[in-house]
């Protein structure tokens, strides 16, 4: 028990993890007070389930198209230096909206186009990102720094949704976008003092389409890799829509503020926080796919709950088992995909990775958006919840084929 509450720390030995780690401590708490203050800013201008859906599409369909020819870069270049750019870039995207809301000039067309600009940053910062941990730490501490990242992901998700929720109220949306800006300082601080080995370029360069097609075929003919993304496109199809949903959702059905929607959004934390202490904890990749089907069918049955449910309190408890259950999904599989990827092709997978978690999401919000002006949101959190079920259940079926060609030790 000891040695497992010692190892959640050991990616945090390493200095340049350890910066990386307190710089996005910073930015992120500030990444979701923005996320709470655009959806609300955009539900209270409109009042409109489907434009809320529009803004989380046009954020993130650009990471579906746009990925996989940025991912060919991330093999190609320093990665260290693309993120310093994506976070300069998407640090002057939020002060540009705070202007527009503080100023009183904001429309939804702003709106829609900054969030098409942050999109287009993250169709190359997030496989930067996955792509750059391994540079960070030893190859056996890979799994333990995910699981850490995931840990401040979701452990800022507790507190910045409940002080962005606060702020609304308090002194308005452009306040959240501000502090939101100021705080990808404290990335693009630690990327500058980190001390890294000299990048050595790819050495023969090929045509971006022959890097693209290697990807693609690599992806496609490797079973485990394949068969996890799939997994992942199903799970952002059905799964990550809730989070675009639970403005309307905490507004309509369970007739709360700004607050409520913060103190939801920090249950999901709870639960992604936890889910992702106990994957720190963990001292190999032994037995994941296991906890990957376990935790898609509780993530199905937690939909499936709210669904049902309208009042306050017992939506906030059903919320932590979704937050678990869907940072165990997504940061299981992260770690899979990085042990079974070959470092030159790792940026790449990793691209496919950002397409099916972000770019697919939005595809989904758009689909189930559009169906609920027929159905109601009810349903439509019903039928999300049935479908992760129906994965999980396929996922579980074609578990032995993924053992049958993947290191026995990831899928016991």
């Amino acid at each position: 028990m000891e040695s497992s509450i010692s190892h959640i720390l050991v990616s945090l030995k390493t200095r340049n993890f350890r910066l990386y780690f307190t710089g996005m401590c910073v930015s992120l708490t500030g990444t979701w007070m923005q996320q709470i203050a655009m959806s609300w800013l955009v539900y209270e201008l409109t009042g409109s389930v489907l434009l809320l859906a529009t803004i989380t599409f046009v954020a993130q369909i650009p990471i579906l198209i746009a990925t996989p020819f940025m991912s060919v870069f991330v093999d190609r270049f320093d990665r260290h230096k693309i993120l310093l750019f994506t976070q300069a870039l998407s640090a002057f995207q939020a002060l540009l909206l705070a202007w527009l809301t503080l100023s009183g000039l904001v429309e939804v067309w702003h709106l829609i186009a900054l969030s098409l600009f942050i999109g287009l940053i993250n169709a190359l910062d997030n496989p930067t990102r996955q792509a750059f941990y391994p540079s960070l730490v030893p190859k056996e501490n890979l799994s333990n720094a995910i699981a850490l990242n995931s840990a401040v992901i979701n452990g800022s998700r507790l507190f910045g949704p409940a002080i962005g929720g606060v702020l609304i109220g308090l002194v308005g949306e452009g306040i959240c976008f501000l502090l939101n800006g100021i705080s990808y300082l404290g990335v693009i601080i630690a990327l500058l003092v980190m001390q890294l080995p000299t990048h050595k370029a790819k050495g023969e360069k090929q045509h971006i389409w022959h890097d693209l097609q290697e990807g693609f075929n690599y992806v496609s003919h490797h079973i485990p890799i394949r068969t996890l993304l799939m997994l992942m496109a199903a799970i952002s199809f059905f799964g990550l829509p809730l989070m675009t949903f639970l403005p309307a959702y905490v507004k309509d059905i369970l007739n709360g503020g700004s607050e409520l929607l913060g103190i939801l959004l920090s249950c999901i934390g709870i639960g992604s926080f936890s889910a992702a202490i106990y994957l720190a904890a963990r001292k190999s990749v032994s037995g994941l796919s296991k906890v990957i089907m376990s935790a898609v069918l509780i993530l199905g049955i937690s939909l499936l709950l709210l669904s049902f449910t309208n009042i306050p309190w017992m939506a906030a408890v059903v919320c932590i088992p979704a937050g678990y259950s869907l940072i165990i999904t997504v940061a299981s599989i992260n770690t899979l995909l990085q042990t079974f990827s070959d470092e030159d092709k790792r940026g790449r997978v990793m691209g496919y990775l950002a397409m099916t978690f972000t770019g697919i999401a939005p595809i989904g919000s758009m689909i189930l958006g559009v169906i609920e002006k027929y159905t109601g949101l009810p349903l439509i959190i019903l039928i999300s919840g049935i479908a992760c079920i129906f994965a999980g259940g396929i996922f579980e079926y074609n578990r032995p084929r993924i053992i049958r060609h993947a290191h026995p030790s990831a899928n016991e």
